[in-house]
């Protein structure tokens, strides 16, 4: 069993310059500077050193914060050769404070496998909280806030996308996720396909100047983008499962589908729109109805 210390003993026994370091897990602001906390000043200042995913982006905030502490790499491309280095310097007894660009490290980066690793060689792993883009996207969402789970960013491609969706179209409690600007639109319309309409909030630029939370359902907010070209990363909020679809016998029953209200035109134009193909759109609009592409194309021609 692996027991840790509390914050108390371990701040302690680092000031004895007792046994192994501390991994201290600092939260920085996700845009507004003002959401720096005291203890997470502190805390970089007294580090003997720091962890940092952009070191360029981080100096400008030490900088800001007039903190000297030791600047180094940690990042996807260096976590192997970088971290068993960190780890041999908490081994020694020294104290790192790992940040991530902004918010919260160890959410959906590396500094994940860092205090995994350090948790397995019993060295001491303290958060130290801060702003968090998810669930401030959350609160501000509208949508149910005492259920829900964090996906981190969708897959890249698209035969993994949808097997992606496919095993969560049936989680109750609502979904966070990050997602690009150049593939929120694809992301969004992946959602549509699979999950139907649901409510969800798109929401950006948190704690900045043009915060911007949009709210509707799934097409509406692919309409939305598509008169507001995307810009900065996305949060995504959507609406889970209704357990209420259940039908009488136990079933569950199909969700209503986006385009239920759309004449065959419409529906075809909607994709047509998306994807800039004709024969894609009216592809996709056959599959969406159940009927031939045939079918599609001789009703379109009357």
């Amino acid at each position: 069993m692996n027991v840790q210390k509390s914050f108390a003993q371990q701040h302690e026994a680092g000031r004895e310059g007792a046994g192994a370091g501390t991994l201290y897990l600092v939260g920085t602001p996700i845009g507004n500077l003002e959401d720096m906390t005291f203890r997470a000043i502190r805390m970089l200042k007294e580090a003997n050193l720091i962890a940092a995913e952009d070191t360029r982006q981080t100096r400008k905030l030490l900088t800001h914060f007039e903190i000297s502490t030791r600047l180094v790499s940690y990042h996807e491309h260096n976590k192997k050769a970088s971290g068993n280095e960190l780890l041999r310097l908490l081994e020694e007894g020294q104290s790192i404070a790992l940040v991530s660009d902004a918010g919260l490290p160890a959410i959906s980066d590396p500094g994940a496998d860092l205090a995994a690793d350090a948790i397995k060689r019993g060295i001491a792993v303290v958060p130290v909280p801060g702003a968090n883009a998810a669930l401030s996207a959350l609160i501000m969402s509208g949508l149910p806030t005492e259920r829900f789970s964090f996906v981190g960013f969708p897959p890249r491609e698209r035969k993994a996308l949808s097997q992606w969706l496919d095993n969560m179209r049936k989680l109750e409690g609502t979904i966070i996720a990050y997602e690009s600007p150049h593939r929120i639109v694809k992301t969004l319309t992946a959602v549509q396909e699979h999950w139907g309409e649901r409510q969800l909030a798109l929401v950006r630029e948190l704690t900045k100047r043009h915060e911007e939370a949009v709210r509707g359902t799934v097409s509406e907010c692919i309409q939305w983008l598509e008169e507001h070209p995307p810009q900065g990363e996305y949060c995504l909020v959507i609406a889970g499962f209704d357990p209420a679809l259940q039908s009488e016998g136990g079933h569950a029953a199909q969700e209503r589908p986006w385009w239920d209200d759309l004449e065959l035109e419409e529906h075809v134009g909607r994709y047509e729109a998306q994807t800039g193909n004709r024969k894609e759109a009216i592809k996709r609009a056959a599959a969406d109805r159940g009927i031939p592409k045939r079918e599609v194309y001789n009703a379109l021609l009357r």
